[in-house]
């Protein structure tokens, strides 16, 4: 048996985290279908309810559409610092088990427990006992996965959603995978799950038919990973911390954008939302990256790196206005203008860098 199925590793998901929140701070929407994000046509959802989930809302996906399939909605304006606090709390139970707790997100964590601090030596039964602590304290739902690896913990975390539970032993792993439809793989997107249902790929079974060198031919790296999860195959560790690559912000308008100088307002605002945030966490970035995205969804980047690093708020803006005009003129209306600061500099490279962890 290879040595990473000896891990014992719990993938913990809070249900529609941010819709139950709303909907445990406000009696009144329980039980009611409610979106979190804009009540704008232009607006987002950031995350919907089990009952607004019934009708087809997504989170990402836009109000106009959301309120189309859903008349009833509710829409309700986020509150990140009481999703943060909340987290924090919850995090803070994850920690009584493990210090091997790696956040991929607010409501979600992967835990490995194969040394746990406290409770059961067995994970499924440790992670019964963190969903039934979560509940009792902050009254929310946690679904979760139990497998070997990173890789089934976060399918099976997927199975009994909401308020659920499913373990992946070892020995019927594979069973599992071969069963497990393609788009329900984590790490194979849609575009990518279309291309293999298309060659006849539709469940793990056929994946495990295709041999390493066709799948790197076909996807890349990427192909790698594929050949080894079809095979139960993962020796990711779980990572107690996670450096932070990039730091940014973005706005989606109201109404499309065609005059420089109203685009030029838009980018300082963000610039400086960008640069309040980089500056709170100590990063020194070397790359500014612009977003832009046009009234048809069509949308660009362009990236400059600047040596040693951007050192100055008025420098990130020049560079960031100098990456606008490269444009020469927008062709079409601009729906959204995003900033990135990224590259981060280093210890090694002669600066004290902040290694900066994604909070959960």
């Amino acid at each position: 048996m290879p040595t990473e199925k000896k891990r014992k590793i719990i993938h913990v998901d809070m249900d529609a985290f941010f819709a139950s929140v709303e909907q445990l701070d406000h009696p009144e929407l329980r039980g009611k279908p409610i979106a979190v994000g804009g009540n704008s046509d232009r607006g987002v959802v950031a995350a919907a309810s089990y009952e607004a989930r019934k009708y087809g809302v997504r989170s990402a996906m836009s109000s106009k559409v959301a309120k189309r399939k859903c008349p009833n909605l509710i829409f309700v304006k986020h509150r990140f610092e009481r999703y943060k606090e909340i987290s924090a709390q919850i995090r803070s139970i994850f920690l009584e088990y493990t210090d091997l707790v790696e956040p991929l997100s607010l409501d979600e964590a992967y835990l490995d427990v194969t040394y746990a601090k406290k409770g059961q030596p067995s994970a499924t039964l440790i992670a019964k006992e963190i969903r039934q602590r979560i509940f009792e304290e902050t009254g929310l739902t946690a679904s979760a996965g139990v497998s070997y690896n990173k890789f089934l913990a976060k399918v099976a975390s997927d199975v009994n959603k909401p308020n659920g539970m499913f373990v992946v032993t070892p020995d019927k792993a594979q069973d599992f995978i071969d069963q497990l439809e393609i788009r329900k793989f984590f790490g194979i997107g849609k575009v990518t799950a279309k291309k293999l249902n298309d060659i006849g790929v539709c469940y793990g079974r056929d994946l495990k038919m295709i041999d390493r060198l066709e799948l790197t031919r076909m996807f890349g790296k990427a192909g790698n990973y594929y050949y080894n999860i079809c095979r139960g195959i993962d020796n990711r560790e779980v990572q107690p911390s996670r450096e932070r690559k990039s730091v940014g912000a973005e706005n989606t308008f109201s109404q499309d954008l065609f005059l420089e100088d109203e685009l030029k307002k838009e980018l300082l605002v963000i610039a400086g939302k960008v640069w309040e945030r980089a500056d709170r966490s100590g990063v020194k970035a070397k790359t500014v990256t612009l977003k832009f995205k046009y009234a048809d969804f069509e949308q660009h980047t362009r990236s400059k790196t600047i040596e040693p690093y951007i050192n100055t708020k008025e420098r990130f803006i020049t560079e960031s206005l100098k990456l606008m005009k490269s444009e020469g003129g927008f062709i079409k209306g601009i729906r959204l203008l995003g900033l990135t600061l990224s590259n981060f500099l280093h210890e090694q490279e002669g600066e004290i860098g902040v290694q900066l962890v994604i909070e959960f």
